[in-house]
């Protein structure tokens, strides 16, 4: 995110995406906790300002920072399942789970046809 778009978002604005990423709440609930207007039309001001690029923009490096901090998080707990579920299953997929994040994917399964030559004759006389 650029400095100028980041000036650009208000301080409004601005607790509104915080609100939203931090929270998951509706927007109706973000645009009452950031202050907008009580009811249908601050929903409409937020969702509005939810579509201005530089809040978009604002919005996405939040929701990277908060993802980013969490990430180590969830690697521990993935890690935590491979090694200790009680399902075997659960053990399964999240090693499955951890090899494909770290480049070692399974090939996909793909269904291939082989055809040799084909010859038909119709005699119709």
């Amino acid at each position: 995110m650029s400095m100028t778009d980041v000036l650009k978002v208000t301080e409004k604005q601005m607790a509104l995406v915080d609100t939203l990423v931090a929270e998951g709440c509706s927007i109706t609930e973000a645009a009452r906790k950031a202050g907008y207007s009580e009811g249908k039309s601050g929903r409409v001001t937020a969702s509005r300002a939810l579509r201005l690029p530089h809040v978009q923009s604002y919005m996405m490096t939040r929701v990277g920072e908060v993802l980013g901090l969490n990430a180590t998080t969830a690697a521990a707990k993935l890690v935590g399942l491979a090694k200790g579920a009680k399902s075997e299953y659960v053990q399964l997929e999240a090693s499955k789970d951890i090899l494909d994040r770290a480049g070692f994917k399974a090939p996909d399964k793909h269904m291939h046809l082989h055809a040799g030559e084909i010859s038909v004759k119709i005699d119709l006389s």
